[in-house]
């Protein structure tokens, strides 16, 4: 378990106070879980890079590690939120998130299974999660924040869009159906992760748009039409059976 304090590190991104009057402590829980989310990932982003750079690649291990690094700096930022909503950067009990290690496959097909977990799919729904935030958001210090973090979040789905297209033809037939047979599984706990932290019944007056909260059931439903829409039809252009994963998708 994990005592995450990001005070220091908030600090260097330190944004205006705001002033969110009763939707405080709703501003307070939102920025702080992303913050959570955000550092989360490092971790994620450090493990791939290891297994990556196991694998030889170590161009790929590199831009890894990189996107750790942005992930921590995006932890700061909303940590940074949370002290501006007069909350602290900081959380308890945290879970330390570990990369899946595929031992019922090769190492190669393993790292596959993984950038297209990570990059594919989770990275391009947080893509179109933060995306359609930022188009509600009005200009200011919280818009241009959350710009960097979009932006950031473009470059780790394209990663992963790259990766995957140039790997698969490079796997043998068994590897490849490993990969195939992995897509239920990563759908699966792609929305199971996704829904846990979007709560449907979350509604805000119109304001609240300039504070980052976004209506529960629009944000559920922009994810499902990301995977229908987006990532279905792309991993299907790679030759993966995208749409009956998708249907059939279930944990483990």
């Amino acid at each position: 378990m994990l005592d995450l304090d990001l005070r220091r590190e908030a600090a260097g991104h330190a944004v205006a106070t705001i002033a969110p009057g009763a939707l405080g402590p709703a501003v307070i829980a939102t920025w702080r879980g992303r913050m959570i989310n955000e550092h989360a990932s490092s971790y994620v982003f450090d493990g791939l890079a290891a297994q990556l750079a196991a694998l030889g690649d170590d161009e790929a291990a590199a831009t890894c590690r990189q996107f750790a690094a942005e992930e921590r700096a995006h932890g700061a930022m909303c940590g940074a939120v949370v002290v501006a909503a007069g909350g602290e950067a900081r959380a308890g009990g945290l879970p330390i998130a570990v990369l899946p290690a595929h031992a019922d496959t090769t190492p190669r097909a393993a790292a596959v299974r993984n950038v297209l977990s990570i990059s594919c799919l989770a990275e391009t729904v947080a893509v179109a999660l933060i995306g359609a935030e930022r188009l509600e958001m009005p200009d200011g210090p919280l818009r241009e924040l959350l710009t960097r973090i979009w932006a950031d979040e473009v470059g780790h789905a394209r990663f992963g869009w790259r990766y995957v297209e140039h790997a698969l033809p490079r796997l043998t037939a068994v590897e490849h159906d490993a990969v195939a047979r992995y897509l239920p599984v990563a759908f699966a706990a792609l929305e199971a992760h996704e829904l846990a932290h979007i709560p449907i019944a979350t509604s805000w007056p119109a304001e609240a748009a300039a504070f980052g909260l976004c209506d529960g059931a629009d944000a559920r439903q922009l994810v499902a039409e990301t995977v229908t829409d987006v990532i279905v039809p792309q991993l299907a252009a790679l030759g993966l059976p995208a749409e009956q994963a998708w249907h059939h998708r279930r944990i483990g």
